[in-house]
């Protein structure tokens, strides 16, 4: 028998952090040498080009007439089981409960207990979804058919465990960055075109929800930009983004404000900026902190959810309660005015990102739960090549 798997991955393809992680994960486990297939909706929008051990699998949708609504959640099952029959799949790891770890359940009574079924939780299919308690049932039910769980943070463990009312066994993976894609750019000369020299630059990336308190980093920036000349970017679209508009208007910022849209080449844009702003209201993560940190950009960000375990309190980044925005632009300023402090935060976040969160680790940590649950011994690795910072 192989120690090369074949693995079945089904996340989101067009939005949010847990597909990124989830395309990343089959990226570098087809590096790895297995065998991966995504089955979604549509290609994944990080999957890129060609890459070897990499296969796609559209999932085709009915319409026919008698549905209301374009049964996706049957569609997708029916994809998997067909899929793990054809390609003989190891397992599935699905990632997002709803529907995907339910679409894995029925596929694996479809095709037979040989298939095993990892779920990993990003934080809104338990923190929004699980709450309702029209879905918190199934979600349940799929969790606890499920072979792993995984989460993304610890605060998110609890959380599962609490909301759902299960004691299920849960792992503890890390979401990841890349090292060879996410470190600090020489951008000097695109820097330019948003800041003169003597500025400096503050970003926040998001989707621009309510959770993520958008408003807050703007007043955050209106305090640290009286006592530091700064300029503001705003990475991504969403619901509050035309409210947001509105509001730098009224402030007289819009000389100050920079709007940037969704960007592709996230490392780029993190490496103009001298801080990130990330005062949500929860995270189970915090995605953007950790690419932040992994480009030398320290955050500042809200005591909340995963946060305190991605980011150090003043090693990496400073924590304040959440909606104290002069806590968080005071920190702001100590950073931005004390180049020491600045340059030991930016070498302390590259080296954590480095060796907590890099790729390797989290791939090999992924692949621990999968020998694990197919009851197969996990290949030698030498763990002192990995994460090398």
């Amino acid at each position: 028998m192989s120690d090369k798997l074949k693995i079945g991955i089904t996340c989101y393809p067009s939005l949010g952090g847990s597909g990124v992680v989830a395309t990343e994960l089959g990226k570098l486990l087809a590096e790895n040498g297995h065998e991966v297939h995504f089955i979604t909706h549509s290609v994944p929008f990080r999957l890129g080009k060609f890459q070897k051990n990499i296969y796609y699998h559209e999932v085709e949708v009915s319409n026919y007439y008698v549905f209301k609504y374009p049964p996706y959640d049957l569609a997708l099952a029916s994809k998997l089981a067909q899929v793990a029959k054809m390609q003989e799949l190891d397992l599935l790891h699905v990632h997002y409960a709803i529907p995907h770890a339910v679409c894995a359940f029925l596929a694996k009574e479809m095709v037979g207990s040989h298939l095993k079924v990892v779920t990993t939780l990003h934080g809104t299919d338990i923190t929004v979804l699980g709450q309702d308690e029209s879905l918190s049932d199934i979600i349940r039910l799929a969790l606890e058919k499920s072979d792993a769980v995984t989460a993304v943070s610890k605060d998110l463990i609890r959380e599962t465990h609490e909301s759902l009312k299960t004691n299920i066994p849960i792992d503890l993976a890390y979401n990841f960055v890349d090292k060879r894609v996410y470190y600090p750019r020489d951008v000097a000369a695109l820097r330019r075109d948003f800041a003169r020299p003597d500025e400096k630059l503050l970003i926040h990336i998001s989707n621009f929800r309510p959770v993520k308190r958008v408003g807050d980093v703007l007043d955050i920036f209106a305090r640290v930009n009286k006592k530091v000349k700064s300029r503001l970017l705003f990475v991504g679209e969403g619901p509050e983004l035309s409210k947001i508009c509105c509001m730098v208007k009224e402030m007289g910022l819009t000389e100050r404000v920079h709007f940037c849209g969704k960007q592709d080449d996230v490392a780029q844009i993190i490496s103009l900026a001298d801080v990130m702003l990330l005062p949500s209201e929860k995270e189970s993560f915090g995605l953007v902190a950790l690419e932040a940190m992994a480009c030398g950009v320290p955050t500042i960000g809200s005591n909340a959810g995963g946060i305190p375990e991605l980011i150090t309190h003043g090693e990496t980044g400073f924590l304040a309660p959440i909606g104290d925005t002069q806590q968080m632009a005071d920190h702001a300023i100590a950073l931005l005015t004390d180049p020491q402090l600045y340059e030991s935060m930016s070498k302390a976040c590259i080296h954590r990102a480095r060796t907590k969160f890099c790729n390797e680790l989290m791939m090999v940590q992924y692949e621990q739960i999968y020998y694990r649950v197919l009851g197969r011994p996990m290949p030698a690795i030498n763990y002192e090549e990995l994460c090398k910072a």
